[in-house]
């Protein structure tokens, strides 16, 4: 792959004026030839595999940074879903014990996140994975860099109603061991999860995978609002087009890197997740490129169809750019890190209803919510439910990262630190849906799931 000058002046452009980075570089690792059915042994092949390609990944990816002046912002690592790989131990405890290997491995060489703690469950659920879990609320309370995952309903396979049920409280119960409930934020409940996904919480490196791959998420969401504000002017014909080729430039820098990385560590290069990813830093916001457009406040009316114009381009110009486009690939909008999507909560401008409505068109779900800390464990069963409905149906990812915030109501702030953000704790309807929710057993899958 060639690039020419003017494109690698453009790159330094968006990476000094407009927060242009690597949002994250995800090493996969396969962690099935590390079971063992003694714990302890179990326990020193994991850390072995995990640090000594984490402590690779940290190094290859540190020169790279110095090599083009492109920052890479996280170094993570996805695992195989734990759930399949404690299945040979007898050990009450060993899922818990395998977490704390996994976060032990990260922290001695210094990868912020590892992906993977879960289980895919759409079907229905094994001894393992009810073991994983129950464990969950201890897991997420004793970890720092664990991330967990459930997938619950895939378009081919229907709704788990009775994993929905079980996790609406140990989300509850979660929150009540982490401060500001903040444990929530490490762990995300999935429909039609990708197994590529290099974006925590959501990460794990799935079975279809082979023993290693490199999988880059790139974001530029300043980057794509610096070329909407010099475009006020035209159309919405034109807008896309100029958002297009702005995701297209992004892309080709994200895979050069990509490509680069992977080739260094000598494992396989995966895929670009081209999603624009918010952050805390001001002008680095989704909401914020939906207001440039011309919509007043993320959440008028008008939201929706602006942010479905926006993913579009965005799929359209990374699909144009590589072959390699994966994982997520389109938009986030978590609330609590995107500081217009905060503001848009605290004038009243956003609601949860109208957040569902826009995940019908962005890439994941309701992410990164404070809900009030006495909400009743089936109405957080439910919101997960009619959440990952979107999803079965449309045939797209969903995800939902509730957080009950112990002692909040409606109107509270809450402040989970570092890149996780600041919001304010949204009111959830008092109407009450347990009778239906707690029915229980499994959604059919749509009739769109016969293609065959």
């Amino acid at each position: 792959m060639e690039y020419s000058l003017e494109e690698v002046m453009e790159t330094v452009q968006m990476t000094l004026y407009h927060n242009f980075d690597i949002r994250t570089v995800t090493l996969g690792i396969n962690l099935k030839d590390c079971i063992n059915s003694d714990l302890d042994i179990f326990k020193e092949n994991v850390y072995e595999r995990v640090s000594g390609y984490g402590k690779k990944l940290i190094t290859e990816a540190e020169k790279l940074e110095d090599k083009y002046g492109i920052p890479i912002i996280n170094k993570r690592i996805s695992v195989t879903p734990v759930a399949l790989i404690i299945e040979a131990c007898v050990e009450p405890d060993a899922p818990v014990e395998i977490a704390k290997v996994l976060d032990k491995a990260s922290k001695d060489v210094g990868i912020d996140f590892i992906g993977g703690y879960g289980a895919l469950v759409q079907k229905g659920m094994t001894r393992a994975d009810e073991r994983l879990i129950d464990s969950l609320p201890e897991m997420l309370s004793s970890t720092e860099r664990v991330c967990a995952f459930m997938n619950v309903a895939s378009t081919v396979s229907g709704m788990n109603m009775d994993a929905v049920i079980r996790l609406g409280k140990t989300l509850k119960e979660i929150a009540s061991r982490t401060e500001n409930g903040v444990g929530c934020a490490r762990f995300v409940v999935f429909s039609n999860a990708p197994e590529d996904n290099p974006f925590m919480a959501g990460a794990f490196h799935g079975v279809g995978e082979p023993d290693f791959s490199l999988n880059i998420g790139i974001s530029g969401p300043g980057v794509v609002r610096s070329v909407v504000e010099k475009n006020k002017d035209c159309n919405l014909t034109e807008l896309s087009e100029v958002i297009k080729r702005t995701t297209f430039k992004i892309t080709r820098a994200g895979e050069l890197i990509g490509r680069e990385l992977a080739s260094n560590l000598n494992v396989p290069f995966g895929i670009v997740d081209i999603s624009l990813a918010s952050t805390t830093k001001v002008g680095d916001s989704v909401a914020g490129i939906v207001e440039m457009m011309g919509v007043e406040k993320m959440g008028a009316p008008g939201s929706t169809a602006a942010l479905a114009l926006l993913i579009d381009a965005v799929k359209k110009g990374g699909a144009m750019a590589s072959g390699n486009v994966g994982g997520l690939s389109g938009t986030f909008i978590p609330v609590s890190e995107d500081s217009c999507m905060n503001e848009a909560v605290r004038v009243g401008a956003l609601s949860i209803e109208k957040l569902e409505a826009l995940t019908a068109v962005c890439s994941v779900g309701l992410d990164m919510i404070a809900i009030p800390g006495d909400t009743e464990a089936s109405t957080i069963s439910a919101i997960i439910a009619d959440e990952l409905s979107i999803g079965v149906v449309n045939g797209k990812t969903t995800g939902v990262r509730l957080i009950p915030v112990p002692g909040k109501k409606a109107g509270d702030y809450v402040n989970f630190g570092g890149l996780l953000g600041e919001t304010y704790v949204m009111e959830i309807s008092s109407f009450s849906s347990n009778d239906f929710i707690l029915r229980g057993g499994r959604m059919p899958s749509p009739i769109t799931s016969m293609r065959n």
